[in-house]
C-alpha cells in the first residue's frame, strides 16, 4: 500500500496559497528597505522582522514537518519579482528564516504547537538579524539611540511580526483552510 506523502498536493496548495500572501508583504518590505536604511536605518530590523510570517502562518494553520520552509521558498520567489536584483537575499533569508523554524520545532518533534515555540523561534531570528546587520550595514557609526533603538526592534520586529502571524494562522484554521 502506498504512503502518504509527508507535502500531499493539498498541503503544497496551501503553503503555495500563504507563500504568495506572504511574498507580496516581503515584496513590499524590500522596495521600502532602500527608505528605510537612508531615512531610519535604526529601523530596518524592523522591516526585516516581517520575513518571518510565511513559516509562521504555515506552521500555525498545517503543523507539519517542512512546511516553513516551503512556504518561505516560495514567498522569496514571489518577493524576487518585485526586486529582481535581490533574489539571492530573499532566497537567503528564506534559508535562513525557514531553517531557524523547522529547526525549533523539530526539537519538539513537531509535536509542540503553543505559541511559545513560535516566539522561541522569533527570538532566536531576532538575535541574528540584530547582530548580522548590526555589523554588516556598519551601524556602529550611529548615535548610541540609534543603537539601541535598532537592536531593540531587531528583537523585537520578529516577536511583533510573529504574533500577527500567529493570528492570521488561527484565523485561517477556523475558517477551514487546515481541515483534513
Amino acid at each position: 500500500m502506498a504512503r502518504t506523502p509527508v507535502l500531499s498536493t493539498r498541503v503544497l496548495l496551501v503553503c503555495a496559497a500563504i507563500g504568495v500572501a506572504t511574498g507580496i508583504i516581503g515584496g513590499i518590505a524590500g522596495l521600502l528597505t532602500p527608505v528605510v536604511l537612508i531615512a531610519a536605518p535604526w529601523a530596518y530590523g524592523l522591516l526585516l522582522g516581517s520575513h518571518v510570517l510565511p513559516g509562521i502562518i504555515a506552521q500555525e494553520v498545517l503543523r507539519r514537518p517542512l512546511v516553513a520552509l516551503v512556504t518561505h521558498l516560495i514567498a522569496a520567489l514571489v518577493a524576487s519579482a518585485f526586486n529582481p536584483a535581490w533574489a539571492l537575499r530573499f532566497l537567503g533569508t528564506a534559508l535562513l528564516f525557514g531553517a531557524i523554524q523547522e529547526g525549533v520545532a523539530a526539537l519538539t518533534r513537531y509535536r509542540a504547537w503553543g505559541p511559545w515555540r513560535f516566539f522561541i523561534s522569533a527570538a532566536v531570528i531576532g538575535v541574528i538579524v540584530a547582530v548580522v546587520v548590526f555589523f554588516a550595514a556598519h551601524l556602529a557609526t550611529l548615535p548610541l539611540w540609534a543603537q539601541i533603538a535598532y537592536l531593540a526592534l531587531s528583537l523585537l520586529g520578529p516577536i511583533g511580526w510573529t504574533a500577527v502571524g500567529l493570528g492570521v494562522g488561527t484565523a485561517l484554521s477556523r475558517a477551514g483552510v487546515a481541515r483534513r
